[in-house]
């Protein structure tokens, strides 16, 4: 008896649209193609001095951290490899505190930053640290004022991000940096969502420590850097020890793959950067203007043009979030944080900025990315308008 294949093989179900890259975003092709010979024949590793295999390796990181320094305008001695963006804040925030042990370092940071940091900053508490979490303004932008009020003689480090992961909001670094420093504090900024999406000048923005993150800008996962101003390494103590590879600040095998993946996208990043800031701008006013015929049912959040170019967060008051699933289907989508999405809880940042909680559950993070076609921004279209036109009077 021959088996009917016909009836028994699975249909393929198409994926969904992705629309998650505040997330995550696809490896490039063309930094897996970098990466590719250091997975394969070149697997040595940069710290073996004695043979070509070590040699090619350590090539390989210095021509990484050069690059990732190049899109930044920095130093590439500044760079140091860490696991993500995530450690690179712990390394800051907590390497700071127990540099500081007992000396009670007051830190500040504010309502809307990633767990990353805010958990950073609990864990310093428990070191001794004195902790201020600043409130935002309805946008989600820590106001110069409120920091300026806020610093103290004891104030050791500031830590903002550039650019907020769920509403897109940008905060004026350059300047809140500037306050900090007139403080006699240093100044950490996550920028995981801005590098790529715009423009930095690490010269210009004068900050001294700044964390970034692989998977975030089409490179692989598990690969970041932390950027430490030439000079500034003598604030921190490493987290980890164990060998003196990044000069004993981050200490053991290097990734090669990982960090060749990491130089390639901070290449494509910056050769990318102003045509893609344009068309993912031109997506998001897209949408915007289409919405505009229910703008009645949504509340846009974030600053309307301060914002990342290829994020927009809407929430739907008169809206039930037990009805995005299937309205949306065919759609990947988030409402917050994937760091925090399994939670239950309403986002901290929504909270932060001033939505009630119905309002805050009933929100669509939208997160353009490189690959995002013009056709899937309309088929999106399509199935957000139909979902407020079927749930609203």
């Amino acid at each position: 008896m021959e088996l009917d294949t016909k009836s028994t093989t699975p249909k393929k179900t198409p994926r969904p649209i992705y629309l998650d890259n505040q997330a995550t975003t696809p490896l490039d092709p063309q930094v897996l193609q970098a990466m590719a010979p250091y997975l394969e024949a070149e697997f040595g590793n940069p710290s073996s001095k004695n043979h070509s295999y070590g040699w090619k390796a350590d090539m390989a990181v210095k021509n990484a951290r050069t690059q990732v320094a190049h899109l930044l305008n920095a130093l590439p001695e500044e760079i140091y490899w860490t696991s993500g963006a995530t450690e690179s804040n712990n390394l800051v925030i907590q390497g700071l505190s127990l540099k500081l042990l007992g000396q009670k370092p007051h830190l500040i940071t504010s309502a809307v930053e990633h767990k990353a940091v805010l958990e950073s900053c609990e864990a310093a508490a428990e070191l001794g640290a004195e902790v201020t979490v600043l409130p935002v303004n309805s946008f989600g932008q820590v106001e110069r004022e409120v920091l300026e009020k806020a610093m103290r003689p004891n104030t050791k480090l500031v830590s903002l991000m550039a650019a907020n992961n769920e509403i897109g909001t940008r905060n004026p670094i350059h300047d809140l940096a500037e306050i900090a420093h007139r403080g006699g504090a240093l100044f950490h900024c996550d920028a995981v969502q801005g590098v790529g999406k715009f423009a930095i000048d690490l010269k210009d923005w004068n900050v001294d420590f700044l964390s970034l993150s692989g998977h975030k800008i089409y490179g692989p996962k598990g690969i970041g850097a932390l950027f430490v101003r030439k000079g500034k390494e003598q604030f921190l103590r490493p987290l980890f020890f164990g060998g003196e590879q990044e000069c004993g600040l981050r200490p053991g095998t290097l990734n090669v793959p990982g960090i060749v993946g990491l130089g390639k996208a901070c290449e494509l990043c910056g050769q990318l950067l102003e045509s893609e800031s344009r068309r993912l701008r031109g997506y998001q006013q897209k949408i915007l203007e289409a919405l505009h015929s229910v703008e009645e049912h949504f509340i846009l959040n974030g600053h309307p043009t301060q914002r990342l170019c290829n994020n927009l967060s809407l929430s739907f008051p008169k809206i039930s979030a037990d009805v995005f699933p299937l309205s949306l289907s065919g759609l990947a989508y988030s409402s917050g944080s994937a760091c925090t999405s399994g939670s239950g809880k309403p986002s901290h940042v929504l909270k932060a900025i001033g939505l009630e909680d119905l309002a805050a559950r009933a929100t669509l993070r939208i997160g353009l990315g490189r690959f995002t076609s013009e056709s899937e921004v309309e088929q999106a279209l399509e199935k957000i308008l139909q979902m407020v036109k079927e749930n609203t009077v």
